[in-house]
């Protein structure tokens, strides 16, 4: 008996060892240049091996071990590899029941824009499930960092339903805490003391009384859309009521008292945190090209009509209140890039965002026009692609996992025509994505682009 329980167990094993290999997923990626972001070098010529999600090796033409020509190659044209790219400040869809079609569909567009890992900033249930669905394959997506329901001043009645809260959403499984407007100081240090004590990062925006300061000396581990700043500037706080200071205080830019800047920006860099700016977001949300001729931009035919006539109308509102004209909107968008530049000059870690999807950002297109906004705020291309791919594994504490290419890493890397170094539009031509080993040709990503373009055509 004891014998033929034995062999029954090699049997199962070796049926078990033969499905996964039999599954398993290798490829030999070859005459591709390597962009590794350590610097600006090119490795030229390069053969990437990747087998089970992960990089086993990088070959030159003339030292590929004989046994790799067995499996499947794909031959990359002489295009430049880079490490899979970011969304970190993403409002991912949400659904009540089971169809995930909708939020397929922005996954999708995700990846179709070379962006491999997405976090999440309002939170909800599905997007565990999401994740869950991900990792098990049922869905194709990025890697999802996913945020609890937001925490604010509706959300959290009193310092007791703060602690609640963060227990819950730690017990749940989310990845981070988005903070919104509207929280005292109690309910605020409630929740920081609780999100450390249990060992979960939190971030967002900045409530007015609590204040930049106290957010950063308290914990904070990202500030969203460089929020706090201009508040911290204004001496005169009763200005800060949003009916006279206008959307993030805008209005108000002209009074901020620059002297304090050093020291706003040597406290963001003294306690560690970290800067997702989505200044997107604010050129095309609060910016002053008007609503009609965002509406015509070719990405628009990603998204439902319902959705993008509900951001015309948050855009007209605005607009019709007189608040977007361009002598309000200029002094704070250059503002804008001003302090950023200020944050990356003294090193405080940038994250890639763009807020997504929101006001006329459609999810992975927003990215690029993030980049361009990041680059004409100073930064140096490599370091864009470094906000995108290894900082976000640094952020969450995972570096050397992704975000790179070395061996043993996970496969996440976007195959384009050019050097995105010497020119960042070639980020925006993707020829191909290997999602964490599996590999995804222009042929499949054009598909589902055009999938989602004929469910979206406005009849």
């Amino acid at each position: 008996m004891k014998k033929i329980h034995l062999t029954l167990v090699l049997l199962i094993l070796f049926v078990c060892c033969k499905v996964r290999i039999s599954e398993a997923q290798e490829y030999l990626l070859k005459n591709v240049h390597v962009l590794k972001l350590d610097d600006n070098t090119v490795l030229k010529s390069q053969n990437i091996h990747v087998r089970d999600g992960e990089i086993i090796n990088f070959y030159s033409a003339s030292s590929i071990p004989s046994l790799i020509d067995q499996i499947e190659i794909i031959d990359g044209h002489g295009g430049y590899i880079y490490p899979g790219l970011a969304e970190m400040h993403s409002h991912i869809p949400t659904t009540e029941t089971e169809d995930f079609s909708y939020i397929q569909d922005v996954m999708w567009l995700y990846l179709a824009n070379g962006i491999l890992n997405v976090r999440g900033m309002i939170g909800h249930a599905s997007h565990l499930q999401l994740k869950s669905k991900i990792s098990q394959g049922e869905i194709t997506g990025p890697r999802i960092f996913a945020a609890g329901p937001s925490l604010n001043g509706s959300s959290v009645e009193d310092p007791k339903m703060g602690i609640k809260m963060v227990l819950e959403q730690k017990k749940l499984g989310y990845d981070h805490l988005k903070l919104h407007p509207g929280l005292d100081m109690p309910r605020f240090l409630a929740i920081a003391n609780t999100a450390k004590d249990v060992d979960i990062k939190f971030g967002g925006h900045v409530s007015l009384e609590v204040g930049l300061e106290n957010s950063l000396n308290h914990g904070y581990r990202s500030v969203e859309h460089i929020d706090g700043y201009i508040e911290a500037l204004i001496e005169d706080k009763s200005k800060l009521d949003p009916q006279i200071a206008g959307p993030f205080s805008m209005l108000l830019v002209k009074e901020a008292n620059l002297d304090r800047l050093p020291e706003m920006v040597q406290l963001t860099l003294d306690t560690d945190a970290w800067i997702a700016p989505t200044l997107t977001l604010f050129e095309r949300f609060f910016g002053y090209i008007p609503a009609d001729e965002f509406r015509l931009e070719e990405e628009m035919k990603y998204m439902p009509g319902i959705q993008v006539q509900q951001w015309v109308n948050q855009k007209k509102l605005l607009e019709n209140q007189g608040v977007l004209r361009a002598e309000n909107v200029k002094p704070y968008l250059e503002f804008r890039q001003m302090l950023l530049k200020k944050l990356y000059d003294a090193g405080v870690p940038i994250l890639m965002s763009s807020d997504s999807p929101q006001v006329f950002n459609v999810p992975g297109f927003s990215i690029h026009n993030e980049i361009k906004s990041m680059h004409e705020s100073g930064l140096t291309a490599l370091d864009i692609l470094r906000s995108g791919s290894r900082n976000v594994a640094r952020y969450f504490d995972r570096e050397g996992e992704f975000g790179i290419l070395e061996k043993g890493a996970s496969a996440d890397f976007v195959l384009v025509s050019g050097n995105p170094l010497e020119d960042l539009n070639q980020l925006k031509h993707v020829k191909g994505v290997m999602l964490r080993g599996e590999w995804i040709d222009q042929k499949k990503i054009q598909a589902e682009l055009e999938r989602i373009k004929e469910k979206n055509i406005r009849k």
